[in-house]
């Protein structure tokens, strides 16, 4: 074993008191909170992106697949099914699920008001399972292959703001040539808390879309593509690329609504933030930790000195030592970290505002590469900087330090 190595595992399990005990504790203390800071700001920010983005990629999708001649209005042109297209989502290649989708702008009048709506037309082939988990009343509509239905899945703002409930029939007037209105029946009141979403669409069999405008049950809007890794989205763009024709466009969902993850993506500056202040705070203990410890240990460095020890074994002695108290450090906020996120995801003892937030409560995402990352850097960039005050072990004189024992 080596002499400094030696010593400084002694001097780590030394029982004796004194004020660099304190200081030590304190050290250790600073480095497991900004630890568990640093670790759950990151869980934290990761399953907040994860959560919304799948939130609305599980009404929108997560790629579309519509006529590259489409403008940026609700009156869009058709594209026909095609087989290469179906057959190359159908063979997955890491795609999930594919639904035809169809959209109209039409107004909802009553009474005494009126408000703009967007017509989503689906059909029997749609994956209804994540509005199933946001009905608040009513049920979802049963859409048949041949029978054309009437039935209207609303969002729950609409619903309030016009004083509809299940049951209530709907009249929708629709701005064409000529003008027509279509009567519906409300069957399900759904409540996604996406603003953007819940204020504006409303779910019909995609066949009354399809006699709206006139198209044959060969055309519609466009494609609706599930993907199973989202962090994959840009390479399963690319693929399907290859397979659409020149009359096609493929947009992601992070195009389609590009404020809202551009906002996530700021999320990374804020956590970029709190990770240099927390390793501010590490750092600055430990290096007030390592200083009291050799001046408290001047006599010992001294001694040393005198039998011969060089400064640079000296050196090693004292970052030995700072290594104890950061790998302690390390654990603990490890430990705490785990703890809280596990807590966090079994309990959501913290809540949020789904209305502003879009979750109900904190989301919490661990990943063991986040945990690599952290922990070897805060380990490595607190050593190499405790190298520039262990170099004071130089200026400490043997015959000084001895003469006042």
């Amino acid at each position: 074993m080596q002499l400094s190595y030696f010593i400084s595992k002694r001097l780590s399990q030394s029982k004796q008191t004194s004020f660099s005990k304190l200081i030590v504790r304190i050290a250790t203390l600073a480095v497991a909170i900004s630890v568990t800071v640093m670790l759950l700001a990151i869980a934290i920010s990761r399953g907040y992106k994860q959560q919304v983005s799948q939130k609305l990629s599980n009404f929108q999708s997560h790629i579309l697949i519509n006529n590259l001649d489409q403008n940026q209005s609700y009156q869009s042109l058709p594209i026909e099914c095609n087989a290469d297209v179906e057959q190359f989502i159908n063979a997955k290649n890491g795609f999930k699920h594919f639904q035809k989708y169809a959209i109209k702008a039409g107004i909802i009048k009553t009474e005494n008001d009126f408000q703009g709506i967007v017509l989503k037309g689906v059909d029997a082939q749609f994956d209804f399972t994540y509005l199933k988990n946001s009905l608040i009343a009513g049920n979802i509509p049963k859409l048949d292959t041949v029978k054309l239905s009437n039935q209207i899945l609303l969002s729950s703002s609409l619903a309030q703001k016009l004083g509809f409930k299940v049951g209530d029939g709907i009249f929708v007037y629709f701005i064409q040539d000529p003008p027509r209105v279509r009567k519906f029946n409300i069957v399900g009141i759904f409540d996604t808390n996406l603003g953007e979403i819940d204020d504006l669409y409303a779910l019909v069999d995609i066949k009354q879309i399809q006699k709206l405008n006139g198209w044959s049950n060969n055309l519609f809007t466009g494609y609706e593509v599930f993907v199973n890794n989202f962090d994959s989205l840009e390479s399963k763009v690319n693929l399907l690329a290859t397979v659409t024709p020149y009359t096609m466009g493929i947009t992601p969902i992070n195009l389609v609504y590009p404020d809202l993850f551009n906002w996530l993506n700021m999320l990374d500056v804020n956590v970029m933030i709190i990770l240099i202040l927390m390793a501010a705070v590490a750092i600055i203990n430990m290096v007030t930790a390592l200083l009291i410890l050799i001046v408290e240990r001047s006599n010992m460095i001294g001694m040393l000195k005198a039998l011969g020890l060089n400064n640079l074994n000296i050196i090693k002695i004292f970052l030995n030592l700072a290594a104890f108290i950061i790998i302690r450090g390390l654990l603990l906020g490890n430990a705490l970290a785990i703890g809280l996120g596990f807590l966090q995801q079994q309990f959501n003892f913290i809540k949020l505002s789904e209305k502003d937030y879009y979750v109900s409560a904190v989301p919490v995402s661990f990943q063991a590469f986040d945990f690599i990352l952290v922990n070897v850097s805060c380990f490595a960039i607190c050593l190499v900087l405790l190298l520039l005050p262990a170099n004071i072990v130089s200026k400490i004189s043997p015959v000084k330090s001895i003469r006042f024992d």
